[in-house]
């Protein structure tokens, strides 16, 4: 089977792709690390375990102690008490972390809806420029045979003939390379999207999809996704703090002695903070947190210029888009009076081809502008924290 026969069906619709991006493994990935914040979140609620101590004394020794007569037994339970705050610290601290699992898995839907859009419109684009290379050589072999036929009349050089056939030859090499390069842009999109069959064309299109007009300004999921650090690493400074204060813990037990009388213990334990007083860990999550701060500053100065950035570029790319069709109509039109003049005997052969060029190269800067114009409208998503060509995710 030849590779152009392999392509089974077309593509579902851009927006039914969308909708199953949740599917893909990153966003698979990004749910499963939510998930795991989440049930660290639910572990941090968890009080600790009592420890449970049994102590047998005065027995297997010498003398009166030589047997188990005179043996003491001690039961005792001890609690940590958690002062200090420590149980609330240790729960901020997690719904901090889960906090930024939550933007991380918003920023990755964000830039997996980019990925695909941008594989979608380049598979459009590869499409679409085969189907003009096909064009351009049903025009040079046109133009090939108007070209012999005029040689053969002895109106045209033989050297024209020539030219003519070099230029059918060229054309069909571009068209191989054009489908080369649809069916890789086609195999791209299928592994992208994890679809079960490969696909042989797309349904619908994003490059004749006018872009969504800029949003009001608001924080991009990269600036959140800071923000959301940083809110972390300063609970994280808090929990160090409270590690640095003494671990208290309560104990009530019962001792049985060998003169079958009992006795209630109670009792607190707490490490003296005389050597280890969680200093070092302290300055690290205070330089942790400037460091998040820094980020957060950097990612807000980036996600202004880039927004600003790509609004202008949306803007650009929309205006060429229209001047690449008022070209195309041009050349298509150049070229239509060309070739009347050519087989008339009126304009040269070296006219058509330029013409012929002219109407190629027009038709293929359209399809650019358009790919132009949706880079532009992902980027500004990505910015916005939206699917491309759609509403919020």
């Amino acid at each position: 089977m030849s590779a152009s026969t392999a392509w089974a069906e077309p593509s579902p619709s851009y927006a039914e792709l969308i909708a199953r991006l949740d599917t893909t493994p990153a966003s698979q990935e990004a749910n499963a690390t939510v998930e795991a914040a989440e049930a660290r979140l639910r572990q941090a609620r968890v009080r600790p375990n009592p420890s449970m101590t049994i102590q047998a004394e005065n027995f297997a020794g010498t003398g009166p102690f030589s047997n188990f007569d005179r043996t003491d037994l001690s039961l005792s339970l001890s609690q940590d008490l958690e002062l200090w705050g420590r149980r609330p610290a240790r729960i901020n601290t997690a719904r901090g972390d889960a906090e930024v699992a939550n933007r991380s898995r918003r920023l990755a839907v964000v830039d997996a809806a980019g990925r695909l859009a941008l594989a979608y419109a380049e598979a459009e684009a590869a499409e679409r420029r085969a189907k003009l290379a096909e064009e351009r050589l049903a025009l040079s072999l046109a133009d090939a045979r108007a070209a012999l036929a005029l040689v053969e009349q002895g109106r045209e050089p033989l050297l024209r003939g020539i030219q003519a056939d070099s230029e059918a030859a060229s054309a069909r090499a571009a068209l191989d390379e054009a489908k080369a390069e649809m069916e890789a842009s086609f195999a791209r999109l299928t592994t992208l999207v994890m679809l079960d069959q490969p696909v042989t064309t797309v349904t619908g299109s994003l490059l004749d999809t006018q872009a969504t007009a800029p949003g009001a300004e608001s924080n991009a999921p990269a600036v959140e996704l800071a923000e959301a650090e940083m809110s972390a690493a300063e609970r994280r400074i808090a929990i160090e703090r409270i590690r640095a204060t003494p671990d208290v813990s309560a104990s009530v037990g019962v001792t049985r002695f060998s003169e079958h009388q009992t006795a209630v213990t109670v009792g607190l334990s707490m490490p003296l903070p005389l050597f280890d007083r969680n200093k070092g860990n302290i300055d690290a999550a205070q330089a942790e947190f400037r460091a998040a701060e820094a980020r957060v500053m950097q990612a807000r100065q980036d996600a202004q210029a880039s927004r600003a950035a790509a609004v202008a570029r949306l803007t650009a790319s929309t205006s060429r888009v229209s001047a690449a069709d008022a070209g195309v109509a041009s050349a298509q039109e150049a070229y239509r009076l060309s070739r009347l003049g050519a087989e008339a005997g009126r304009i040269s052969q070296l006219e058509l081809r330029v013409s012929r060029s002219a109407l190629i190269t027009a038709s293929n800067a359209a399809v650019d502008a358009r790919l132009a114009r949706v880079r532009a409208e992902i980027e500004l998503a990505r910015l916005e924290g939206r699917a491309p060509f759609q509403g919020t995710l």
